[in-house]
């Protein structure tokens, strides 16, 4: 008998720290109450686990209730069934520190993200098909996604453990892509959401971009814009995943930017029609560290012009102003989860939101005419609402926010030179080979072949950089010896330079995405003995092949 008091006094304490997560269609409920969420992206791998407790101590000061990060399959299976998981790349310390500080977590385990990809291993097996019903592809899936939910399960992070995370996700941005893929494709996202419930986390499963998300998957929104979005299922809450606060930079390309006012906008425009999760695609971008950038063509800074910078400093005014409206949405939140809506449609793009309570009442007064400002007519009194705006006034009354009207003070940062740098000329430049060791065609070193080879599968990931090289022999008696001749070759490399006989004839490089390109010199080859050398480069790997 006292032992039996003692299990269930046992499971009774056991219980106290688990947090019940669900939803229906207005929200995701936590212990039962339907919640407004606001979530930003930071990517462990992309920061250091020294930065982490400052990020996300801003993240929550600019008012945020959750953080939302990837799992980099590519970073943590960089060779098949040997994984990483130290310094940057521990993210069991990430997730910890993100519930040290009390914010939820919304865990997108994937395992393909759209901006990393899939280690390269993967591509060179035997029979592989990404993304489909596809055996091989399959197992390894299954492999990490389990591998995943293992580890964090085994320290307790799960909600319904007594941990932060309240969301996981499968898959990402498959509906973009499924359709080439045919019943092959719709057969593959079933498979991927019934694996996904067989690992029992204990929390909603969400599938970004996928409108025909099998159930009990919640499909959600990715863009600029996701107000117009409308859930595939009535009992799955208006949820948006990424919402680009930028972009990532491309080699040559201008710094990307999106106005604070755009971004402010577009939250308070999906919150007026009904939305209740809003994560923000990045709240810190960071750094894509040693050879991790994706690409092509994709620069190691992943600054996204979001709220926090690159390096962790606030990017006045967008984090300002942003944590004003996080302010203000969490003040208003019973009234946008359980209020009735109703809608007055004052045309030329202008028109008012009202969540009514017995409470009381909150109303959004919206202007989507880029050129115009609207005068809006409400109970008695007059409202201008600037173009492109939004107007949330909680007691539908006083305005409390409008997002194109900045109070925050803007931050311009400077990089000035320390004294050491005040010149060029004290500058000292370095120089370090590029690894030679026998990584290539898995161990074999240099080999000579009959036929082109895939660089991705020589090189296994393991270098930007592969000489390919040829004889030619010719005659004394051979009558083009000494003339000038053309060299043409049809390339796919990011970048080519050009050899014959040690010296360089010629480069050129993929412009506009167009990775299929012809390269053309006139040359001049000697009698006897002549080598065609060409050095392909590649700058950063697709990240779905």
């Amino acid at each position: 008998m006292v032992s039996l008091r003692f299990l269930l006094c046992f499971l009774c304490v056991s219980s106290v720290y688990a947090t019940i997560v669900s939803h229906d269609g207005r929200a995701i409920t936590i212990d039962g109450h339907r919640r407004v969420l606001l979530s930003g992206s930071i990517h462990y791998p992309r920061s250091t686990p020294e930065m982490w407790p400052d990020l996300i101590k801003k993240g929550k000061e600019g008012g945020l209730d959750a953080i939302e990060t990837y799992v980099f399959w590519n970073a943590h299976e960089p060779t098949r069934r040997q994984y990483d998981f130290s310094g940057k790349l521990d993210l069991i310390r990430f997730l910890k520190t993100i519930q040290d500080e009390g914010l939820y977590a919304v865990l997108r385990i994937g395992p393909y993200a759209c901006a990393e990809g899939f280690p390269v291993w993967l591509h060179n097996m035997p029979g592989m098909v990404f993304r489909t019903t596809n055996k091989a592809y399959m197992d390894e899936m299954q492999n990490f996604t389990t591998m995943i939910v293992d580890m964090v399960k085994k320290e307790k992070l799960f909600a319904s453990q007594g941990g932060p995370i309240i969301l996981a996700q499968i898959e990402n941005e498959y509906g973009n892509v499924m359709g080439p893929y045919g019943e092959s494709g719709k057969a593959y996202i079933k498979w991927c959401a019934h694996m996904a419930q067989s690992l029992d986390v204990g929390v909603p499963w969400i599938m970004c971009q996928q409108n025909d998300a099998p159930q009990p998957m919640l499909n959600t929104c990715n863009g600029f814009y996701c107000d117009n979005f409308v859930p595939n299922n009535p009992n799955t809450p208006k949820m948006w995943t990424e919402n680009w606060t930028g972009w990532f930079k491309q080699w040559g390309g201008k710094n990307p930017h999106r106005t604070t006012e755009d971004v402010a906008f577009s939250v308070a425009r999906f919150f007026q029609r009904g939305g209740t999760f809003n994560n923000y695609y990045m709240y810190h971008g960071g750094t894509n560290f040693d050879r991790t950038a994706g690409g092509p063509y994709i620069t190691t800074s992943y600054d996204y012009d979001a709220p926090l910078d690159e390096y962790g400093n606030l990017s006045q005014p967008k984090y300002g102003h942003l944590k004003q409206l996080h302010d203000v949405l969490h003040s208003i939140e019973k009234t946008l989860t359980y209020g009735n809506i109703s809608t007055i449609d004052f045309g030329n793009s202008a028109s008012a939101t009202i969540y009514k309570t017995e409470e009381g009442s909150s109303c959004f007064f919206g202007n989507g005419n880029e050129n115009s400002d609207a005068t809006i007519s409400f109970q008695g009194e007059s409202y201008v609402v600037p173009a492109w705006s939004v107007t949330i006034l909680p007691d539908c009354k006083n305005e409390a926010y409008n997002t194109a009207k900045i109070t925050t003070q803007t931050s311009m940062m400077v990089k000035k030179p320390n004294e050491a740098e005040d010149t060029p000329s004290t500058l000292k430049w370095s120089w370090r080979p590029e690894n030679m060791d026998n990584f290539l065609l898995k161990g074999k070193g240099e080999s000579t072949q009959t036929q082109l080879f895939d660089q991705k599968v020589v090189t296994n990931d393991q270098s930007d950089y592969l000489w390919y090289m040829t004889t030619v022999k010719f005659k004394k008696r051979d009558p083009f010896v000494g003339k000038t001749m053309s060299l043409r070759i049809n390339s796919t490399a990011h970048v080519l330079y050009v050899f014959v006989n040690g010296n360089i004839i010629g480069y050129q490089h993929a412009e506009n995405g167009k990775f299929n390109y012809v390269f053309e010199k006139d040359v001049k080859f000697k009698s006897g003995r002549n080598v065609i050398a060409l050095l392909s480069i590649t700058v950063g790997l697709a990240v779905s092949s």
